[in-house]
């Protein structure tokens, strides 16, 4: 415990304490030690499933089906592993894929639609 000792002289109040001051005793920095080590290890965690989520590719199929049909209807393709990964997108999205390596779009009208934002044809 801290003994607080008051002193009145000439209109002034002096104080006087015995003992450290509150954070100095070696309980309280250890305290505040393991507070910091509380926060710091969630934090930590947090911060590096971020970036894994962040640094990390998506799966280029989410199906066996848009990954065989993608697979075969990219098969001619200069860049393929662009056209695989724009032809997924449009399979998740529209559950179909044209026949062949290029044209019959009109088999899957959601997939003939779908448009980039400069207005070209999205899916391959």
């Amino acid at each position: 415990m801290e003994t607080i000792l008051i002193r009145r002289s000439r209109q002034k109040l002096h104080l006087d304490r015995t003992g450290p001051p509150p954070l100095a005793r070696p309980e309280d920095k250890e305290e505040a030690r393991r507070k910091a080590m509380k926060l710091l290890a969630p934090t930590l965690l947090l911060c590096s499933l971020l970036l894994s989520f962040a640094l990390s590719e998506p799966s280029s199929a989410t199906s066996p089906f848009c990954g065989n049909k993608c697979k075969g209807r990219c098969a001619k393709a200069g860049v393929m592993d662009r056209c695989v990964k724009y032809c997924n997108i449009c399979c998740q999205e529209c559950g179909c894929v044209p026949s062949g390596t290029y044209g019959n779009k009109h088999e899957c009208p959601c997939y003939r639609d779908k448009r980039s934002s400069k207005g070209k044809p999205k899916c391959p």
